[in-house]
């Protein structure tokens, strides 16, 4: 199944613009695409601009590459829920609250990749799981409904977004 396929009554607005990002691809050949990308996007970063910030308050790569770990394990558990026919209205969570407690500067980059590959294989292993059927079901999470294929291209687009921003505000 290709991002093409999707409705946008499977997403929010908000979502749109994750979603352009995938360029079409399928959603395990987007995940697997998006690990090799995202790891060795990352480590062509310079030392030196692993933990630099453009601006005051503003997350470093470091942060960034964080976040997009929190968001997977967020997206990838409302993708969960959401394929086992869970009808309870999840909640949202604040993104820069957990970029602040995450403390994503003190590890190192090494080790942030390490964590993202597993989770990464795992959230691949989990999306090949879903039958068609799983794919289509859909479920509300702060306020919003998703479908489980939804999610996965919302985890493809988002990292692509982010790597966008660092090539344009920090590089």
């Amino acid at each position: 199944m290709k991002s093409s396929q999707l409705s946008t009554n499977e997403y929010a607005d908000f979502y749109s613009k994750y979603i352009k990002h995938t360029q079409n691809l399928s959603l395990i050949e987007g995940l697997l695409d998006g690990q090799t990308y995202v790891c060795n996007y990352f480590e062509a970063i310079p030392e030196a601009k692993l933990t630099y910030s453009y601006a005051e308050g503003k997350w470093t790569p470091k942060d960034i590459l964080q976040h997009l770990i929190d968001v997977e394990r967020v997206f990838s558990y409302r993708a969960l829920r959401f394929a086992r026919l869970d009808t309870s209205m999840l909640v949202g969570f604040d993104e820069n609250y957990y970029a602040e407690v995450a403390v994503g500067n003190n590890r190192t980059l090494d080790n942030l990749l390490s964590e993202y590959k597993l989770l990464r294989a795992s959230t691949i292993a989990m999306f090949q799981s879903f039958d068609e059927d799983a794919l289509k079901r859909i479920g509300n999470a702060n306020g919003s409904k998703m479908s489980v294929r939804a999610a996965g291209f919302v985890l493809i687009g988002h990292e692509k977004h982010h790597c966008n921003v660092i090539t344009e505000r920090y590089l």
